[in-house]
């Protein structure tokens, strides 16, 4: 008996060592697992060289690429002003057209997708949804992906327009799709961002912005980033979702971050222009623990240091008092409509360069070809600026207010305007 209650005792004593030993041990390694999973790239890097661009010659999604550059370099004969031809829909056109293997794509609010031949505007099919298509299309191993107002992302053969499969969310989409290394990006106003399969729409996983998501992803070396109506803008790891980076705006994200050098620009709707470390990351519970760090401070308690800068800010500019409009950085200037006027900021340091004024507000996204700008204005016309002195090239009325963004590709201009008309301007 004895020896059998020694024999317990040693059994329940090396049970309570083992089980300190474990419990130590797992509180030394999860925050460590923790920290490197959440704070560094060292269990989780994102998936590098995962962007794509629009073969030359073409503009094969909105702002040409996945980093949303809105710009090609172009050494074919520039546009001069002068109307191709153009196609008539039943409602007006907010989409921006896109342009692959001589074929323009675009949307209407008469619900429907059109593809048409870039050369002679003839129609080659239309797909019909159930509401407005303002979300502008994106061509990829020969299908288009867009969005439409009744909630659906729509996947449809290039050549034939037959639809390949539908992921349908609760609310509109009239965020612009990117797509990447077999995945497609897009945000709806059901609050989510979605990555789905690029072949079979099936949902890889999503991520809450806790508020609609308007604007349309960027994808660069594995980050995606986009901004949202919860007056933040994000940057998530492509391959699984995981948030790197929230970051502040004060006021809602309509419009598409630019990346350039390492640097992403984005604006807020109180036009102010921001310019963010690209790999930075968040804090945890950054947001949350500022306000409070930021009152102990003032208040001049001992011990308490003054709360670091907003992790990932550069700097910031105010442009005006409206930004809808999508930048451009190209080289070491950056381009943007705020309010009535296209403006070029210096990106090194970080003043205006110059600035043209139009005679309606700037909502269409500028597009740069070789060394000239194009972008459309409520004004009713399509612009093109020189882009080093801001001076007038030409200019044309086409019609009704232009918040569509110009598409360049074979020396044609690709625009649509509120009076229905999809226009190409050579």
């Amino acid at each position: 008996m004895l020896r059998d209650r020694l024999a317990a005792l040693n059994q329940r004593r090396a049970t309570r060592i083992t089980a300190i030993i474990l419990t130590s041990v797992i509180a030394v390694v999860f925050p460590v697992y923790w920290s490197l999973y959440s704070l560094t790239d060292v269990l989780s890097r994102p998936p590098e060289g995962v962007n794509s661009s629009s073969v030359p010659g073409e503009w094969a999604m909105f702002r040409h690429d996945p980093g949303r550059s809105g710009s090609t370099d172009s050494s074919e004969l520039l546009p001069q002003g002068t109307v191709k031809w153009t196609f008539s829909t039943d409602e007006s056109i907010h989409s921006s057209p896109a342009v692959a293997d001589g074929t323009v794509y675009f949307g209407s609010r008469d619900g429907k997708l059109y593809a048409l031949d870039a050369a002679t505007g003839t129609k080659r099919w239309e797909y019909q949804t159930g509401s407005w298509v303002e979300s502008s299309p994106a061509i990829a191993d020969g299908i288009v992906y867009f969005g439409s107002n009744d909630g659906n992302l729509y996947a449809i053969e290039a050549d034939s327009g037959e639809k390949l499969w539908a992921f349908k969310t609760k609310y509109p989409i009239m965020s612009s799709p990117a797509v990447a290394d077999g995945i497609v990006y897009v945000g709806g106003d059901d609050y989510y961002l979605y990555a789905l399969d690029a072949i079979t729409g099936e949902e890889l996983w999503t991520f809450n912005a806790n508020s609609y998501v308007t604007s349309s992803p960027v994808v660069v070396d594995g980050i995606i980033y986009v901004g949202s109506g919860s007056n933040f803008s994000y940057a998530l790891n492509a391959k699984d979702g995981r948030l790197r980076l929230r970051f502040k705006v004060h006021y809602p994200v309509f419009s598409s971050p630019a990346i350039n050098d390492g640097i992403v620009y984005f604006s807020n709707s109180d036009g102010t222009l921001f310019a963010v470390d690209a790999n930075a990351r968040s804090w945890p519970r950054e947001h949350e623990i500022r306000p409070q760090w930021t009152q102990l401070w003032a208040w001049g308690i001992p011990g308490i240091p003054a709360p670091p800068l907003q992790s990932g800010i550069l700097w910031k500019l105010r442009l005006g008092s409206k930004i809808n409009s999508s930048a451009i950085a190209s080289g070491d200037v950056l381009y943007v409509g705020a309010d009535k006027k296209l403006v070029a900021v210096d990106l090194e340091s970080h003043e205006k360069r110059w600035q043209f004024e139009t005679k309606g507000a700037i909502r269409s996204s500028p597009a740069i070809s070789g060394n000239t700008i194009y972008v459309g204005s409520e004004d009713g016309r399509l612009y093109a600026v020189n882009a080093t002195t801001g001076e007038k090239r030409w200019d044309i009325l086409i019609g009704d207010s232009v918040t569509s963004s110009p598409a360049v590709a074979g020396g044609t201009v690709y625009v649509g305007s509120h009076d229905g008309n999809l226009y190409a301007i050579e």
